[in-house]
């Protein structure tokens, strides 16, 4: 299947067929925020009022759909990933996108399903990738060198930690999320033994 453009929305649809893509977006939002399952596209077009046709026109896939909710946060992601690759000292840098990382996907489970993704289908989203991990690529090398990050951890451990963190604490309260990333940075340090 080739690659569609995802950010650009469309600007052509008429006014029920827009009104449809809103409602289907809204609705699988809320499902993912009420209980985090797994989409369905008939479920999600039962609850959206909606044929699962229409669900299919607008996302031909699930991970189309979650790409699509997920799009505005990424992008913030992409920002806060460049704005922390600025950051002059590396350990604050690598703090900051750590965070972002883990509140983005609190806040936006959407984001939280397409990091745990292996690849995106869109085109936008492999653009918005490439930025994302090329300003993370910046960042763990000035983290490694203020002695933030272990040798022997690449981009796609810390994707793979932040998912776990997510799943781990999303139903916990701020203060023992807090604690689990503290848990989480520390861990990742260059230890002694790293730096003989």
């Amino acid at each position: 299947m080739p690659e569609s453009s995802l950010l650009a929305r469309p600007t052509n649809l008429r006014a029920d067929s827009a009104r449809n893509r809103t409602q289907i977006l809204e609705t699988a939002r809320q499902m993912l925020l009420d209980d985090g399952a797994l989409l369905s596209m008939n479920a999600l077009a039962h609850a959206a009022g909606v044929g699962v046709g229409t669900v299919y026109r607008h996302f031909p896939t699930i991970q189309v759909l979650l790409e699509s909710l997920a799009a505005d946060s990424f992008a913030k992601l992409v920002t806060e990933a460049q704005a922390a690759s600025n950051e002059p000292d590396g350990s604050l840098a690598f703090e900051r996108i750590i965070r972002a990382g883990f509140d983005g996907q609190l806040e936006d489970p959407g984001l939280a399903a397409i990091l745990a993704a292996p690849s995106f289908e869109c085109a936008d989203m492999h653009d918005f990738a490439l930025e994302l991990f090329g300003s993370i690529g910046t960042i763990i090398v000035r983290a490694r060198q203020a002695g933030a990050l272990r040798p022997d951890i690449t981009p796609d451990d810390i994707r793979r930690l932040l998912n776990g963190m997510h799943l781990a604490t999303k139903d916990l309260p701020t203060t023992k999320r807090e604690q689990y990333l503290d848990v989480l940075l520390r861990g990742l340090r260059t230890t002694r033994s790293d730096q003989n």
